[in-house]
C-alpha cells in the first residue's frame, strides 16, 4: 500500500505561527497560555478549510507539551507525538454529527472525572459542535459551566447561528477568517518547492482563487492539478488538463464588444458549448472580469484586482475603453444571465441572445449629462417665438415642473381683490394648461385622478369651471373631492373657481387664438427630449 499521504494532512500546521491568516486567534492563545489565563471552553466559529480543528490541536499539544517553546509545542515529547497521531488518552476529538445524542454527552460527563493519563488537561475537542441535539446541549450545560479544574473543552462549528445561546455564554468565541488569496498562494509556494516541483505563481495564483478563502480546499486543488500535470504546473496545462474557462476567453468578449461583432459572439458561445464548460462558471468568471475592469475605471488601480501581475496589467489597459455606466449595466445583465438559467429550458439560447445584447446595445450615457441637455432644451427659444424659457405646456403631464401661474412665461394672474370670480385672462390660462392640473391631481391623488382623467372639460364662465362626467357616479366623485381640487386649483392657477359638474356635454372647443402670429407646434410627449432619450439609452417603452 502507498505511503502516500494527501498534502492537506501532511503540511498540517505543528506550530502556531504556520497556522496561515488567522494571527488575531494564535496570537490571544499563546499569550493566555504565556500568562496562565487559559479558559475553561472555547468555541472556534469560521468557514471550512481555515484552521479551526487544526488550532483546536495545537492549543492541546501546547498545554500539554513536556518542553514548549515560546507557548509552542515541541512535536518531539512523548505527549505531542501521541496528539499528532491521533493516539493520545488526553485529547478526545468527538465528531458532533455522529455522536449528536444525549447518551454521548451522558458517556462524555462521566468521563471528564478523570485525571488526565500523562499531560497536565484533558481537552475535548467536539468538531461540527452545531449537529449536537437540543437535549444534548442541555445535558452538557452544568459540566461545560463548572469542568474540574484539569479539563477544557474546544467546539468547532461552521454555522454559528445553530449554536444555542446557553452555550455561548459559556465560551470564548473566536471567528476564524477566510484566507487571503496571496497567503494560499503564499503557502502553496512553499509546499510546492519543499516537494520540488515547478509551479508558475500564476498557475498557484490561479489555484488559491478557486479555493475561495479555504486553504483545505486550495491545497486538495493542489493535488489534483499535480497529479494531472506532473511535477511542472503551468496555467496551459492546468486549463486543459481540468477543462477551465482561460481568462483569454473574458478578454474576448469585451474585445468582440468593443468591436459590436455580435456574429464573433455567438461563435464565442458554440465555443464554450464545444468545449464543455459550465455556463455558471462562464458567467460566473465574466462578471469578475467585468468587476474587475470597473474596478480600474473607477479607482485608477489594480490592487483590488486578484489576479498575476500580467493580467493586471491587461486590466489597466481594458479600462479605458469603457465608461463606468457601461460596466454597470454589462454586469447587471452578467448576472441577470445567471439567474435566469436556472429555469430556462434553452440555457444556451438564453446566453445567446444576452450576449448579443451585450455587444449590439448602444453606449449609456451619464444621468447628470442627461438632465444637463434637458435643462439646456427647456431654455432655448421657442421656434418661431420670442426667446424665453418654455412654458409648462410644452412639458408633458408625467414631467411637467409644478408651478403656479406665477412661474409661466405670461405676465402672473392674481385675482381682483373685491370682485367675485376669477381674474382676467384666467379662463384662458385654465384651458391651456388643463394637462398640467390633471398631472398636478395625478401626482397628489391618484385615485382621484383616476376619476378626472375621464372627465372633461366643459367651460368656464365667471367664476365656474364646469366639468363633464360620464355618470352620476363619476360627478358625485368629483363633487366629493371639491375641496381638494380645490386646493390644487390654487397650488397651480392662484385661484379658487367654483366647480360645477354635468352628466355629458360637449368638450370645450378650443379657444380663439390671440392676435398676432400663430404660436409654434409643442412637441408631444414622446417627442420630449427626455422620452426620447430614456427610449434610446434605457430601452424605455409606453405603458
Amino acid at each position: 500500500m502507498s505511503d502516500y499521504v494527501v498534502t492537506a494532512r501532511k503540511w498540517r500546521p505543528m506550530k502556531f505561527e504556520d497556522v496561515a491568516g488567522q494571527g488575531h486567534i494564535t496570537t490571544t492563545l499563546r499569550n493566555a497560555i504565556a500568562t496562565g489565563r487559559l479558559a475553561h471552553a472555547y468555541l472556534f466559529s469560521g468557514p471550512r478549510g481555515v484552521g479551526k480543528t487544526t488550532t483546536a490541536r495545537l492549543l492541546a499539544k501546547a498545554v500539554n507539551c513536556a518542553h514548549p517553546v515560546d507557548q509552542n509545542p515541541d512535536n518531539v515529547c512523548e505527549s505531542c507525538v501521541e496528539i499528532t497521531e491521533g493516539r493520545s488518552f488526553d485529547v478526545l476529538e468527538i465528531d458532533g454529527a455522529s455522536n449528536r445524542g444525549v447518551d454521548e454527552i451522558r458517556n462524555l460527563r462521566e468521563s471528564v472525572r478523570y485525571a488526565p493519563a500523562k499531560g497536565s488537561y484533558k481537552a475535548y475537542i467536539i468538531d461540527e459542535v452545531h449537529m449536537l441535539t437540543k437535549e444534548a446541549f442541555n445535558a452538557l450545560l452544568k459540566t461545560l459551566e463548572e469542568p474540574p479544574p484539569h479539563v477544557f473543552f474546544i467546539f468547532a462549528t461552521t454555522e454559528i447561528n445553530k449554536v444555542p445561546a446557553t452555550i455561548l455564554s459559556r465560551c470564548q468565541r473566536f471567528d476564524f477568517r477566510r484566507i487571503r488569496t496571496d497567503e494560499i498562494t503564499a503557502n502553496l509556494r512553499t509546499i510546492a518547492t519543499a516537494e520540488g516541483l515547478k509551479a508558475d505563481d500564476d498557475a498557484l495564483m490561479l489555484v488559491a482563487r478557486k479555493g475561495d478563502g479555504s486553504l483545505r480546499d486550495a491545497q486538495s486543488l493542489f493535488d489534483q492539478v499535480v497529479a494531472l500535470c506532473g511535477t511542472e504546473v503551468t496555467v496551459a496545462k492546468m486549463v486543459e488538463a481540468m477543462n477551465m474557462v482561460d481568462q483569454e476567453m473574458y478578454f474576448r468578449v469585451t474585445d468582440l464588444i468593443r468591436s459590436g461583432d455580435a456574429k464573433g459572439g455567438l461563435d464565442l458561445i458554440n465555443e464554450v458549448m464545444v468545449r464543455g464548460h459550465d455556463l455558471k462558471e462562464f458567467l460566473s468568471g465574466l462578471a469578475e472580469h467585468f468587476r474587475n475592469l470597473l474596478v480600474v475605471k473607477t479607482t485608477g488601480a489594480t490592487a483590488l484586482i486578484e489576479a498575476a501581475d500580467v493580467i493586471r496589467q491587461r486590466y489597466a489597459a481594458e479600462a479605458d475603453a469603457f465608461s463606468v455606466p457601461d460596466l454597470l449595466r454589462l454586469q447587471r445583465l452578467v448576472n441577470g444571465t445567471e439567474a435566469a438559467l436556472r429555469w430556462s429550458a434553452q440555457p444556451r439560447f438564453k446566453l445567446e441572445a444576452d450576449m448579443v445584447q451585450m455587444i449590439t446595445m448602444p453606449h449609456a450615457r451619464d444621468v447628470g449629462e442627461l438632465l444637463q441637455h434637458i435643462d439646456e432644451w427647456k431654455k432655448k427659444p421657442d421656434e418661431g417665438g420670442s426667446p424665453g424659457p418654455r412654458t409648462a405646456a410644452a412639458v408633458p403631464p408625467a414631467v411637467a415642473p409644478r408651478r403656479t401661474v406665477a412661474g409661466a412665461s405670461g405676465p402672473p394672474v392674481q385675482p381682483v381683490p373685491g370682485v367675485s370670480g376669477l381674474p382676467p385672462g384666467a379662463e384662458g390660462e385654465i384651458s391651456s394648461r388643463w394637462q398640467e392640473f390633471l398631472g398636478e391631481v395625478r401626482s397628489t391623488k391618484i385615485s382621484l385622478w383616476s376619476t378626472m382623467e375621464n372627465a372633461h372639460l366643459l367651460g368656464i364662465e365667471g367664476g365656474t369651471v364646469r366639468l363633464g362626467c360620464a355618470d352620476e357616479f363619476q360627478a358625485g366623485m368629483v363633487m366629493k373631492n371639491k375641496e381638494a381640487l380645490s386646493e390644487m386649483f390654487y397650488k397651480v392657477f392662484n385661484v379658487r373657481p367654483r366647480l360645477v359638474t354635468e352628466v355629458g356635454g360637449d368638450r370645450l372647443r378650443s379657444t380663439p387664438p390671440p392676435a398676432g402670429p400663430p404660436p409654434a407646434a409643442r412637441p408631444t410627449a414622446e417627442e420630449h427630449p427626455m422620452i426620447q432619450a430614456l427610449k434610446r439609452e434605457l430601452g424605455a417603452e409606453p405603458v
